[in-house]
């Protein structure tokens, strides 16, 4: 029998928010490039995840489907022309911060590609299940975070959809709950505090998630849409927004491709949020107008999901 606190949990995974319809400005020109331009957005009203999706409720998909993610499976030389195939193993990439003081130059540097590592140990060690079931569940590809989506009876929110519920009837504000990092003091979202990637001033210095709803909810009663993981959209990538390709199953267009791979043809989908790894001083992406490209088949120690439904 499920513990009674289980149950809870369980029950407040599931809760969905009702987000109202309308039309709202997009982007921001004062940050990445990426995000610009402002534009005009109009969605119908929908209905979005309270929280993330937790490792106990990622556990009871995978109890009910036997399903296995992507960064546990063989992965195919075929789509990774001139990697060696002893280094194809399944895995994830996990944080690996470089020792204090030591140059870091770009993000091979704090990166290291795990063999082993999944939803169960993101960082191919301590199971999730030792005290983290109530954290989101990272290390999931986006074919993982849409198979959970199909089997919750869901769907994945599109970008403006995010962006939408992350700004919380704010028009414009640059955080999710204003315009003030920290008003009052208060710490509003878990991202990295000190100086990335080798100053970790946390107390415990955590490179890591938090628990859902360990921070304030924004004005649609939402949490963690800012910081604590990434997540997943069913938009294309495309470095324009303004210009963004249509949401779902349709082929992905050619800007969505990582151009610094050419020979490496995985699709790219838009990330928003930031993570636990997001600082001051780089990648200041803890805002709803933020954007990034990630591979469709990549897992990460810092990516996660929520799901959306029609209302």
């Amino acid at each position: 029998m499920m513990h009674k606190a289980a149950m809870t949990a369980a029950a407040e995974q599931d809760a969905m928010v009702d987000v109202p319809g309308g039309t709202f400005t997009m982007g921001s020109t004062d940050f990445y490039t990426e995000e610009a331009p402002l534009r005009a957005a109009t969605i119908r009203a929908f209905r979005l995840d309270r929280y993330p999706v937790t490792n106990r409720a990622f556990a009871r998909f995978v109890q009910d489907t036997g399903y296995v993610t992507v960064a546990e499976r063989p992965l195919d030389a075929r789509a990774y022309p001139g990697v060696e195939p002893d280094r194809l193993r399944p895995g994830a990439l996990v944080f690996a911060p470089p020792r204090r003081g030591a140059p870091a130059r770009g993000v091979h540097d704090w990166w290291r590609y795990m063999p082993g590592a999944h939803w169960r140990k993101p960082e191919s060690g301590k199971s999730v299940f030792a005290g983290r079931l109530d954290h989101p569940v990272t290390c999931v590809a986006y074919e993982d975070a849409a198979a959970y989506a199909g089997w919750a009876g869901k769907r994945l929110p599109t970008e403006a959809e995010w962006e939408r519920a992350a700004r919380g009837g704010l028009e414009q504000a640059t955080y999710a709950w204003g315009d003030e990092w920290m008003p009052g003091g208060r710490r509003m979202a878990n991202t990295w505090q000190g100086s990335f990637p080798d100053r970790d001033e946390a107390p415990r210095g955590a490179h890591r998630t938090t628990r859902v709803g360990s921070f304030p909810a924004n004005g649609f009663a939402l949490h963690d849409m800012i910081g604590n993981i990434w997540e997943w959209t069913s938009d294309w990538y495309r470095p324009r927004p303004g210009e963004s390709a249509p949401s779902g199953c349709c082929s992905p267009p050619d800007e969505c491709f990582d151009p610094d791979q050419p020979a490496i043809r995985i699709p790219r989908r838009v990330l928003k949020g930031g993570s636990f790894l997001c600082a001051a001083n780089y990648c200041a992406r803890y805002r709803p107008a933020a954007r990034q490209p990630q591979m469709i088949d990549t897992a990460s120690a810092h990516i996660g999901f929520r799901c959306a439904a029609d209302a």
